[in-house]
């Protein structure tokens, strides 16, 4: 399969790449050039108020969310064309992270299962940067096994009353809405009696509760529903179908989490992190058995992104992301893991040689203390869209042709 660009998409890279020369946030560069992987610098400037302006800009000038429809807010561009995007965006995608829960996982399952007002009234303010969505899911008694969830909604009229707890839950203390499941029937299978429904923050009996991560970060959150009261209207696809829902909703999200733009930046930052002179001028990069780990990541990273490529061209002739988005996840958050390893090697070797602009009261220089953080934070990236364990098992049921 040959990815060079066509005669359109070298028209289209070269449109995309001078709007952002001229319109994107580059007092931001530097400090989105050093976020690592799961963080956003945006230096003295709040993360949150940032992201939104970027994404207004890029809403307000056709460039938002640019893969859907124009009536929800989009361009009508092709998955490849949204890749075309994603790499000449660069570093300022990092801004982009605040809203990937509600565009790259909620949105293309509204557009697949909502009715029509739930689509107008829902997508272009998401394609805005208006409002922020978070995934509650995951729950205190299980997270991989999700049909063993307990969250409860009952109907009372035209609402459903939810009783019930969520955990794990990114962005929570900034989201807007909520797309949540829960348990409106126990009478059959574990699989069935699931219902998906949309949730404002809103609502009166929401309770955040904050989750401080082993990175010291505050990126996670407890989600309690106590009578919260949810118009019927809110329901995405058929009470009781909302398994069929997630499942859509989940093959993208493992599609994104695989994070390629991201691990292609983070490499760069290994490169030239390790090329710097210390001990006499020795150079990290000079080793021969960092550069061997360096160059297998390298080569996987390269398979990572045909793959995804490959699984992007089939969606744009009509196919849909079955078990090729659990073989990203696996793959890509592996690489993810590898990439953090490895630049806490690059900060044990130059110590705290590197410069810095923290304060003297902050322990270990700026490069080590991001090292921590990434590699903390990334210790979850194998766990969370659904453990690679439990993916590996959908590619084995789909070998077998057991699904």
């Amino acid at each position: 399969m040959d990815f060079t660009d066509t005669n359109d998409e070298a028209a289209f890279r070269e449109t995309a790449r001078e709007w952002i020369e001229a319109n994107a946030p580059v007092h931001l560069a530097e400090p989105l050039t050093q976020s690592g992987f799961g963080s956003t610098k945006t230096g003295d400037l709040d993360p949150i108020a940032e992201a939104k302006r970027w994404q207004k800009t890029k809403a307000d000038a056709g460039w938002a969310c640019i893969q859907w429809p124009e009536a929800y807010g989009g361009r009508g561009a092709s998955p490849i064309e949204q890749v075309i995007w994603n790499q000449e965006e660069g570093i300022y995608s990092k801004l982009t992270g605040t809203f990937i829960i509600g565009q790259g996982m909620c949105a293309p399952t509204l557009m697949a299962y909502a009715s029509e007002d739930q689509k107008r009234h829902y997508l272009p303010k998401l394609a805005s940067g208006e409002e922020i969505w978070c995934q509650l899911f995951s729950e205190p008694q299980g997270g991989s096994d999700l049909a063993g969830l307990r969250t409860r909604a009952e109907k009372d009229g035209d609402q459903w009353v939810i009783n019930g707890q969520k955990i794990w839950t990114s962005t929570a203390h900034h989201a807007d809405w909520i797309f949540c499941l829960v348990r409106t029937d126990n009478s059959g299978k574990k699989q069935e009696g699931i219902t998906f429904i949309l949730v404002d923050m809103k609502s009166e009996g929401i309770k955040v509760n904050p989750i401080i991560g082993i990175d010291n970060e505050h990126n996670l959150n407890e989600v309690e529903f106590n009578n919260v009261r949810v118009p019927a209207k809110n329901v995405l696809g058929e009470v009781g179908k909302g398994w069929t829902v997630a499942k859509a909703l989940l093959a993208h999200e493992r599609t994104g989490i695989a994070g390629v733009a991201d691990i292609k930046r983070n490499v760069r930052l290994l490169q030239e992190a390790a090329a710097a002179e210390v001990n006499g001028g020795e150079r990290l990069l000079d080793d021969a058995g960092f550069q061997q780990r360096l160059a297998d990541i390298e080569v996987e990273l390269m398979a990572l992104e045909f793959t995804e490529l490959r699984t992007l061209a089939a969606m744009a002739a009509g196919g849909f992301p079955g078990p090729e988005s659990s073989l990203l996840k696996i793959k890509g958050t592996e690489l993810q893991q590898a990439t953090q390893e490895l630049r806490m090697e690059i900060a044990a070797y130059y110590q705290g040689v590197l410069s810095t602009d923290m304060d003297p009261e902050v322990l270990g220089h700026e490069f080590g203390s991001d090292a921590r953080r990434a590699f903390m934070y990334g210790r979850a990236a194998t766990i969370y869209g659904g453990s690679n364990e439990v993916q590996k098992n959908i590619i084995s049921k789909y070998v077998l042709g057991l699904e």
